[in-house]
């Protein structure tokens, strides 16, 4: 599985790496229209050359013409752009109690999508089996053929090695451990498919689609478990085995005496992840399981709910604010199901990062909660296909899969 790129690559020098009709082709993921003038005038090559490689992209379909600019004499010149319908992806959000599997375009829109509560302790066969159903379905009805699907993006709760795209030794996922995921989704579907840790993925989505001219961002998922994906220089950090952003097994000082399931005690996950702040209220008495009716009882004024949360955020800005002096980033976003509990948990995060980090670190950063909500995943996954097949390589790939078709 070839390794894609955390982010959009940048435009190519002015008169250098050229060579191929990919490169040529990040000049137009902008998305406006240019015309074969301005791009020789931007890249240095002669008009011919970006002739050819237009003419190339245009029969590819990723390029589309989109009419004529202003002429100063003459016939007017042609316009094209980025054309992100040519192609589909299929993006999957499997989560600790639901999967998501959604139908989107280059540009990560959602076309279509299906949701179930299923379980991930089901099993790798079972929840990847429902995957290539609903991808043939949401296909299917979309009247969208499988020879337009550029590729699958998963998401997983748990450690995944990035070069394999196999889960390694996830705590929550009984049967994952080292499945072949990639074999068994290329069975029905050939495509590329490209495998990651849910909340890297998050980070990727969140990004895209609402922080795109931010390049250092720390996306936090707060619900069964706690885990960040770390965007620094414009790059997921993803670090040397793939664990990087694993926040939920640092030890916090409220936690001395907590067993963590990981078998160590103090662990932030033990404390302020959704079941345990329900293990904590339904200690006290109160109906709780799950983190879902920890943000149901907040919801409804249940002060101890509330001040459980508030306690978890506090919890949450103790590790943040070790994360903001090492990282120094400029946004800070919350999601995951008991983000959906709003300012409660915010109000604890800010209370703790902003008291603890120095102020150089803190003057700009912003700590938000997750507009993407539940779709981050799903729009992460997408992001993490296009930019792969959307890469001088993969451009290349499809050029030459066109030719020979």
């Amino acid at each position: 599985m070839t390794s894609p790129s955390s982010a959009p690559p940048a435009a190519p020098e002015a008169g250098g790496g050229l060579g191929r009709a990919g490169d040529l082709f990040q000049l137009l993921r902008d998305g406006r229209p240019w015309t074969r003038a301005e791009l020789a005038m931007t890249t240095g090559l002669a008009r011919s050359t970006v002739a050819g490689k237009v003419d190339l992209l245009l029969n590819s379909g990723l390029v589309v013409s989109v009419g004529e600019a202003l002429s100063s004499g003459g016939r007017p010149p042609s316009r094209f752009a980025f054309h992100p319908q040519a192609r589909t992806v299929l993006a999957v959000d499997v989560g600790a109690s639901h999967v998501r599997v959604a139908l989107t375009d280059l540009n990560g829109e959602v076309l279509a999508e299906r949701c179930a509560q299923r379980t991930v302790a089901e099993g790798p066969e079972a929840v990847l089996g429902y995957v290539v159903d609903s991808a043939r379905k949401l296909l299917a009805d979309s009247k969208r053929p499988q020879s337009l699907l550029a590729g699958v993006g998963i998401g997983l709760p748990g450690p995944v090695e990035h070069a394999t795209g196999r889960p390694v030794k996830p705590p929550i996922m009984p049967g994952w451990d080292g499945f072949d995921v990639v074999g068994f989704v290329q069975r029905s579907l050939p495509v590329p498919v490209l495998v990651d840790n849910d909340v890297n993925i998050m980070a990727l989505g969140e990004r895209a689609a609402f922080w795109p001219g931010v390049d250092d961002l720390l996306f936090i998922k707060v619900a069964t478990g706690i885990g960040s994906g770390i965007i620094s220089s414009g790059q997921l950090q993803r670090g040397a085995d793939g664990t990087a952003g694993d926040l939920g097994h640092v030890r916090v000082a409220r936690g001395a005496e907590v067993l963590c399931r990981c078998g160590n005690v103090g662990c932030l996950e033990a404390l302020a992840s959704g079941a345990a702040v329900a293990r904590s209220l339904a200690a006290q008495g109160l109906e709780a399981s799950t983190g879902a009716d920890v943000v149901g009882l907040a919801s409804h004024g249940n002060l101890a709910a509330i001040q459980a949360l508030r306690q978890a955020g506090r919890d949450i800005g103790e590790v943040l604010a070790t994360c903001v002096n090492l990282l120094n980033p400029s946004v800070i976003v919350i999601g995951g199901s008991v983000a959906a509990a709003g300012e409660h948990v915010m109000a604890g995060v800010r209370e703790v990062v902003y008291h603890r980090s120095p102020p150089l670190a803190t003057t700009n950063l912003r700590i938000v909660l997750s507009r993407a909500g539940e779709r981050a995943a799903v729009m992460g996954a997408s992001q993490l296909v296009s930019q792969h097949v959307l890469s001088p390589a993969g451009v290349e790939a499809a050029l030459a899969a066109a030719s020979a078709g």
